[in-house]
């Protein structure tokens, strides 16, 4: 009984082999275009279900992000990477991006009056060259939309580009584009 078995499965791969290599074949090749696709797509997982708002209404980008592509900085006369987008508008209120608790209310030469606000899935929204008068403290908590200050001329390493804001958003302590996760460019 056990040789018929054995004779009945030799049989089956002789006569269907091929058909069953060339099913698995597609299956892991479909299944390594897949993985390869989903680690390249560029949007981590678990940041779906976010929802952004825009750091300012009707706002126009006047420098954008360029992580990699030298931008001049006209202000310290040098060549960098821009790892922020600048924006200006014309009533120059800045708003939260997204739900979250201020985690820093700081003033740096450079930079000028920034807030820094830590979100759900690893995020971090940055607001630099605000007004002094900023409308949230540490340990506030903020929904996306809420007003959180005004733009203006206190980044002195940008006093070139006039009244805007210097946008910074991070996922797990690293710039990326806000391009990827808001509609920046639409007016």
């Amino acid at each position: 009984m056990e040789i018929g078995r054995k004779n009945r499965f030799v049989e089956f791969i002789k006569k269907y082999g091929i058909f069953v290599a060339v099913g698995l074949v597609i299956f892991i090749t479909a299944l390594t275009f897949t993985l390869i696709a989903t680690l390249n797509s560029g949007v981590p997982t678990g940041t779906t279900n976010l929802s952004f708002s825009l750091p300012m209404e009707n706002a126009t980008v006047i420098k954008d992000f360029s992580a990699t592509e030298l931008q001049n900085n006209e202000t310290l006369n040098q060549w960098e990477a821009h790892k922020s987008v600048d924006l200006t508008s014309e009533t120059g209120e800045v708003f939260a991006v997204l739900d979250g608790e201020v985690i820093g209310v700081d003033y740096d030469y450079l930079s000028g009056y920034t807030i820094t606000i830590s979100h759900s899935d690893g995020f971090q929204s940055i607001y630099s060259s605000l007004a002094q008068q900023v409308e949230v403290a540490v340990g506030d908590q903020v929904v996306g939309g809420q007003k959180i200050g005004q733009a203006s001329t206190s980044a002195n390493g940008e006093l070139e580009m006039a009244e805007h804001l210097h946008f910074t958003l991070k996922l797990n302590d690293k710039a990326v584009d806000p391009n990827s996760y808001l509609d920046l460019q639409a007016k």
